[in-house]
């Protein structure tokens, strides 16, 4: 591509910032395009279920600082409706296209729609963006008990935020406990635990089958015949990757964009797509470091790396881009507990305590899974305030668990 070339960035979130910063950084002259659904520039997301709920932060706190001159042209407001890849042109409202040399998918996620949950409800909310943030707040400044559907990390650190309020909260969750998915049940047992010393109800193991309204507020019918009275909901069942633009394509948009170990975007053949490449929570990837089943990650600090990764990658064409392969990492404060997390502890099939003790909540639990020799390997790590004892584990994933013990009893 040449400095008279258009590269369009589809999403305004942290990976398309990212992505386009790093196109300037590396000396990329021709012209950028950000296109995003939301009028406001890049602003940081993480706030929305926690200090923005609290009061500790205020809408223009969350702006995302930029260090690079990007001399963008910016299609704020603007809903990227299809994609012609082989006349190279995002599809825009009225009809426009917009011919690009290259294009990076950062779409994102949005929020997923529990069956049967109410669609327009001034008591009943989901958390994505700074307006439903706004929402929210309003919502939990007239509320005295907020009933959370959800006990993943959003729907967890909208029930710290609330208790922070001083409101009554419930949290009701299919899974057997929080962060289930994220954790597994012996951590996330724990997190439960947690909840419930600082007054947060828990309804676990349970669905929700029916909603009711009335002057009062609102009634959650549970799949156990219980029944959850609260003043306001906030919906956090998880996210689908923003892909409906694409659905004509013909790529595969099975849990997100599939992209080549690059970033690169596989075509209906199933070969990389020179010019087009996906970053972020958007990108269905495979990660060589742990395998190579494509997986999505969403994570704030992977969006930074893998936004940067796809302009250095979109540059480099397929054929000479290097693999993606980071050590994920992620982190969450609930209840004055600091969460953190280092590879991909989802994949571990045993999990052993490297470090502290339970009982304190003062822990590093490693995730492992049997590698190819049979021996178990290191596959993550989680700590719960212990984020000292947790860097040495880093450049661990990926070893033999023997080595691991062996490394930290050295320490």
């Amino acid at each position: 591509m040449s400095a008279t070339d258009r590269i369009a960035i589809v999403g305004t979130g942290l990976a398309g910032l990212s992505a386009a910063e790093r196109l300037r950084e590396i000396g990329w002259q021709g012209e950028i395009t950000m296109i995003g659904e939301e009028p406001h520039r890049p602003y940081n997301r993480t706030p929305l279920s926690k200090q923005l709920l609290t009061g500790d932060r205020q809408p223009p706190d969350l702006a995302l600082n930029v260090y690079t001159e990007l001399d963008a042209a910016w299609r704020l407001s603007t809903r990227a409706l299809g994609l012609d890849i082989e006349r190279r042109e995002v599809l825009l409202p009225g009809n426009e296209r917009l011919p690009f040399n290259g294009l990076i998918i950062a779409s994102g996620v949005e929020p997923r729609h529990l069956p049967g949950a109410p669609l327009h409800s001034d008591r009943i909310w989901m958390l994505r963006t700074l307006a439903d943030a706004r929402n929210v707040d309003a919502a939990l400044a007239q509320a005295q008990h907020v009933a959370v559907i959800g006990g993943g990390f959003i729907g967890c650190e909208i029930a710290c935020s609330a208790r922070t309020r001083a409101l009554d909260v419930t949290i009701i969750d299919v899974s057997p406990t929080l962060l289930h998915r994220a954790l597994g049940p012996a951590l996330g047992a724990l997190v439960g635990d947690l909840h419930r010393d600082h007054g947060v109800k828990l309804h676990l193991g349970v669905g929700v089958s029916g909603w009711s309204e009335d002057k009062r507020g609102v009634t959650v019918q549970l799949d156990d015949g219980e029944r959850v009275r609260a003043d306001a909901a906030v919906v956090g069942v998880g996210t689908v990757p923003r892909v409906d633009w694409l659905w004509h394509t013909g790529l595969d948009l099975t849990d997100g964009v599939l992209c080549t170990p690059t970033t690169h975007v596989v075509d209906a053949d199933g070969y990389a797509v020179d010019g087009i490449v996906a970053a972020g929570d958007v990108a269905r990837w495979p990660n060589l470091r742990f395998d190579d089943t494509p997986r999505r990650v969403e994570h704030w600090i992977n969006a930074i790396e893998m936004g940067r990764h796809a302009a250095d990658a979109l540059l480099a064409g397929p054929q000479t881009a290097s693999p993606f392969t980071p050590v994920p990492r992620f982190w969450s404060h609930q209840h004055g507990v600091r969460i953190q997390s280092v590879g991909m502890p989802r994949l571990g099939t045993d999990l052993t305590i490297l470090d502290g003790d339970p009982a304190r909540r003062r822990i590093v639990a490693g995730y492992t899974r049997p590698g190819a020799d049979g021996v178990p390997v290191l596959v993550g790590a989680v700590a719960l305030d212990s984020p000292r004892a947790l860097l040495g584990y880093r450049d661990l994933i990926g070893q033999p668990l023997a080595a691991v013990t062996m490394r930290g009893r050295a320490a």
